[in-house]
């Protein structure tokens, strides 16, 4: 096998050298009402890889970007609070073969770690990609929520833009007694 970024020959996705030089998740954070946003990624550094979201190649790509991110972040958690997270992944569709949030979700399963596959999904499948926020805001998501009440999750996206998705996400959580501890994604995009 070799490595997708400089060819050479590797046993992961990434050699060693690329993830170090290439892929280090550097974690940024941003607000939205009372939600904290914290993502590995800024979108523009991670842009071609992220494209590849809906095709063979991405799901070795989604998957390799969360050992590097999400596996790491929420060992990280568990170390330092003991107590039982649940997972919820914002729409986990399956698309081409895969759910790419799926693949984000399944790498933090850990002791105290519970992951609620394809529980929050969305009845509106329209395409925010390179949407206006007025298109987002007028044609919410509208989430079911299938998952466990009365708990604690960590909520779980690719890509924040907007927030738009996120917010109705932690509203409809929160009408179903879910307490959302804080969202984690991939990569930000940067909204001007």
């Amino acid at each position: 096998m070799r490595c997708l970024s400089c060819h050479k020959i590797s046993f992961t996705t990434f050699c060693k050298k690329c993830q170090v030089n290439l892929l280090q998740p550097t974690v940024s954070k941003r607000t939205f009402g009372s939600l904290e946003v914290y993502s590995f990624f800024k979108y523009q550094n991670i842009e071609d890889l992220l494209l590849t979201k809906h095709t063979p190649q991405g799901f070795k790509l989604y998957k390799a970007l969360a050992k590097l991110s999400f596996k790491p972040f929420i060992q990280e958690f568990i170390n330092e609070d003991n107590r039982t997270i649940y997972i919820v992944g914002i729409d986990e569709n399956i698309k081409s073969g895969y759910a790419h949030v799926a693949l984000l979700t399944h790498e933090m399963k850990a002791k105290n770690v519970k992951v609620q596959h394809a529980k929050l999904m969305a009845r509106n499948k329209d395409s925010y990609s390179g949407k206006t926020l007025q298109f987002r805001l007028e044609n919410p998501r509208d989430f079911v929520y299938t998952g466990k009440k009365g708990v604690e999750v960590i909520l779980v996206d690719d890509i924040v833009t907007t927030g738009t998705t996120l917010r109705e996400a932690v509203q409809v959580l929160k009408q179903n007694g879910v307490e959302v501890l804080f969202a984690l994604t991939l990569a930000s995009v940067e909204w001007t």
